[in-house]
């Protein structure tokens, strides 16, 4: 075969051309620390390094935003529980002070008005907000808890449900005296005031609107397990608390007192209903104070602006609010705690009965301070005198009946506080438990993120170390072409002619 001095000189450009492609590759590639520079170069390499790095990306969503968002979430709503449950032991222990016999009528007056506040501090907390979220309203994040304000223009139409177990046995002070009871003709103070026992289902709301509440309906469980629902219970009298037979209920009937927000039952009413594994009322309010808990966070209800006629009526529906944050590949996490499942009405109805039950004693603390002030008087004839001790006599029996009734009220509150306490920490143990799993899943993406990142280096990374050898010895080979070429190339015939 023939070898011309044109196929050497085309051979030895394309030893130099290669060559200095080799150069030229490891020098991207010691100069960028990458593999390939272009898809094309390596396909497998491209795929793969797209696959880990879509990966990686989601892997930095969850680990950098999504958990510790999550955890300021949690750790405000811990904040918040925590403070209520140490609103509700001191509510505990001031009912158990108020239960003591020995109090004065200011240490009393002291007392509730402690209360007052704890539990409208208690509702307060209800409206923790998150980065101007609401945390325990659901859904509805942009919504308070509570209304901010005094509000008189939405109507609510609330339907609450009860069970049997939820009837409670009262006890109500009849037959009282008032000082103007003295000047009134033929009285002669000879029936004490009685003790009676009375069964009432208590509403969430108090101050109710005057209409009729309609009719109960209940179900009582049946053989089987099963619940059947009984025919309608519709002999309900409405009738003001100021009626002075508002607790007497006659037999067979309930009465439904709205200004407290309370149906009263009768014995035979309390037996057929006691058995109930659901009684559904529905009432309507239209004016609440500021603090109060709005009813679309727990019931079902159906809310009308009075301002607003042109505007549809809105339906709530009670349901199961849980806002979820993707933690994980296909792996999401509650975060919020709804207000009905840490913060009930209950607490704050048996302080307002505390507070009325103070409130009488110390009314009939009054009258007897007055009436012993007016047996001062020495022109008071024997027929007078003897009058006022009668009058006296009965008075200090009602204080001393009141007195029991507001210890009563005072228990109730002590078992109350200590319920509610029990579903804060129900609500704050499963908090707590959502809180170790988002830990645990931070710790384990942050394993995988290093995982992760191992592997997309593994896959696009050059080792330097050998990169520098191999590009000085490609670039040793790249010059030692040039010399090669350089000596073969300059000889020819000639030069031995």
């Amino acid at each position: 075969m023939r070898i011309t001095n044109r196929m050497m000189t085309n051979n030895m450009l394309s030893n130099i051309n290669k060559n200095k492609q080799n150069v030229s590759k490891l020098e991207e590639q010691y100069s960028t620390g990458k593999k390939i520079q272009r898809p094309s170069e390596d396909p497998i390499v491209t795929v793969r390094a797209l696959k880990l790095r879509t990966n990686l990306t989601e892997l930095e969503q969850y680990y950098e935003k999504n958990i510790p968002d999550a955890f300021s979430w949690m750790d405000v709503t811990e904040s918040s529980l925590s403070t209520i449950n140490e609103l509700l032991r001191e509510i505990n222990t001031l009912c158990v002070q108020g239960s003591s016999d020995t109090l004065t009528a200011t240490d009393r007056s002291s007392i509730v008005q402690k209360l007052v506040e704890m539990k409208n501090q208690i509702f307060q907390e209800g409206n923790t907000n998150y980065a101007g979220r609401y945390v325990f309203s659901g859904y509805k994040t942009d919504s308070s808890l509570t209304f901010m304000e005094d509000t008189n223009n939405l109507t609510y139409n609330i339907t609450e449900n009860f069970t049997g177990e939820q009837i409670q046995m009262v006890s109500r002070v009849s037959g009282s005296y008032e000082l103007i009871s003295y000047d009134e003709p033929g009285e002669d103070f000879s029936n004490p005031p009685q003790m009676e026992n009375t069964y009432r289902i208590k509403l969430s709301y108090d101050k109710l609107e005057n209409f009729d509440i309609g009719s109960i309906r209940y179900t009582k469980p049946v053989t089987g397990g099963e619940s059947e629902e009984q025919p309608l219970f519709e002999n309900i009298r409405i009738i003001s608390a100021y009626d002075s037979d508002a607790y007497a209920v006659e037999e067979g009937w309930a009465n439904f007192i709205y200004e407290t927000g309370e149906i009263i039952l009768s014995k035979s009413v309390y037996e057929e209903l006691r058995t109930a594994d659901n009684i559904e009322l529905s009432y309507m309010k239209t004016t609440f104070n500021k603090g109060e808990l709005k009813p679309e966070h727990y019931f079902n209800c159906v809310m009308t602006d009075v301002n607003k006629p042109e505007q549809p009526a809105i339906t709530f529906t009670k349901e199961k609010q849980e806002i979820q944050y993707e933690v994980n590949f296909n792996q999401r996490l509650t975060i919020n705690t709804e207000g009905s499942d840490a913060i009930s009405h209950k607490i704050g109805r048996d302080i307002d009965d505390i507070l009325n039950c103070v409130d009488d004693v110390l009314h009939t603390e009054g009258k007897i301070a007055e009436v012993k002030k007016r047996m001062e008087d020495m022109n008071l004839t024997e027929e007078q005198v003897s009058r006022y001790e009668k009058m006296l006599e009965q008075l200090e029996t009602e204080l001393d009946l009141k007195k029991e009734v507001m210890q009563n009220a005072f228990s109730r509150g002590i078992t109350s506080s200590n319920k509610e306490q029990d579903r804060v920490n129900v609500a704050l143990a499963d908090l707590g438990s959502r809180q170790f799993r988002l830990r645990l899943t931070e710790n384990r993406l942050s394993s995988q993120r290093v995982d992760f990142k191992e592997l997309l280096s593994k896959n696009e990374d050059v080792d330097i170390v050998d990169t520098i050898i191999n590009f000085y010895a490609a670039q040793m080979i790249y010059n030692s072409s040039l010399s090669a070429s350089s000596r073969v190339v300059k000889n020819s015939l000639l030069d031995f002619l």
